[in-house]
């Protein structure tokens, strides 16, 4: 890491800081700069209206912006650099797929297979862990399938026929399901950091801390993979073992997102980009970092915009993470066809 690379991560950090500060300072209801500050450092003297929208609904919804970004953004630097292809994502494995059909089958499924719940009773830690579930499956399938298949590319295309797959059956449950349960389904493959609470914070924070954690150990296979299978192996690097925790990692990041946070698109995909655009480096040990800040504050700035300040609409965040994200996917395709 050079000086300029240092002098990144600092300003990376305060656009961070800044943006994280923003969620708490702008939203539906205009409350002044001060009183916020007072209500962070945990004084009595503040409306209790105010305190509870800070403390109950902003500070969290700031936190899960942060993790999220993070996370998409480190598993999906590792699915490109194991592919080896700039387009790939963090749902490429169908992990993200798998978790939407553990929520399907809760809320669009209770109807007809005798669950006798209303849609409006099922809890947020329910679905957490139906999205759950339906990753864990999904990564099951792809431990296995990673000890019979070698090639990186077969085990991509096997993991897009999984996903398509799972996106089939989610279809029929919807086909098959009342206006209640399709509509709550609907709304949760928006994608939100609002609805996580202060409780499930502590959860995400520990999954995605240990994701980036593993990520940063698995850096010098990452930056050995970028040359292939066999010269990362000339290297005397286990190829099949630093894939499965890679896989892994991938899994625990992105599956532990799309549980608490529904499915957030484009982030995993478009921040690596910009990280290597920003820092000129192809070291993972530089590249995880950085794509963790960068994507915490992206998806920091995503979450103030779905939040239409001054106003009391809230925009899907998969809406607006994609209107950003998609010019950047398409500007890589355009430079590589340049090249």
């Amino acid at each position: 890491m050079n000086n300029r690379h240092v002098i990144l991560f600092v300003l990376l950090l305060l656009v961070l800081v800044v943006t994280f500060l923003m969620q708490l300072f702008v939203g539906s209801v205009h409350i002044p700069v001060g009183e916020v500050l007072h209500i962070l450092m945990g004084s009595n003297q503040v409306s209790d209206v105010w305190r509870n929208i800070i403390i109950e609904s902003r500070l969290p919804g700031a936190l899960a912006a942060l993790f999220a970004g993070a996370g998409l953004a480190v598993s999906g630097l590792q699915m490109q650099t194991m592919f080896r292809n700039p387009v790939a994502g963090p749902y490429v494995l169908g992990i993200s797929a798998g978790a939407s059909l553990g929520v399907a089958v809760l809320i669009l499924a209770s109807g007809f297979i005798g669950y006798s719940a209303e849609v409006h009773q099922l809890s947020g830690i329910a679905i957490i862990a139906a999205a759950a579930l339906g990753s864990v499956a999904v990564f099951l399938i792809n431990f296995f399938i990673s000890f019979r298949v070698r090639d990186v590319v077969a085990i991509l295309i096997i993991g897009l026929m999984i996903g398509g797959g799972i996106s089939s059956l989610i279809e029929i449950l919807q086909a098959m399901s009342g206006n209640e349960a399709l509509k709550q389904y609907v709304l949760w493959t928006f994608g939100s950091f609002r609805y996580v609470n202060n409780t499930q914070i502590g959860y995400l924070s520990v999954f995605i801390v240990f994701g980036i954690l593993v990520a940063l150990g698995l850096s010098k296979s990452l930056n050995a993979l970028m040359l292939g299978d066999t010269y990362a192996s000339s290297l005397g690097l286990h190829v099949q073992r630093s894939k499965f925790w890679i896989v892994f990692c991938t899994s625990i990041l992105a599956g532990s997102v799309t549980a608490f946070c529904g499915p957030i698109g484009f982030v995993g995909l478009a921040v690596p980009h910009l990280a290597r655009s920003i820092f000129k480096s192809a070291n993972h040990l530089v590249l995880t970092p950085a794509c963790a800040l960068l994507g915490g504050a992206v998806c920091c700035v995503c979450n103030v915009i779905a939040g239409a300040p001054g106003s009391d609409i809230i925009l899907p965040v998969n809406a607006i993470t994609s209107l950003l994200g998609a010019p950047v996917v398409i500007w890589v395709i355009l430079k590589q066809k340049r090249m």
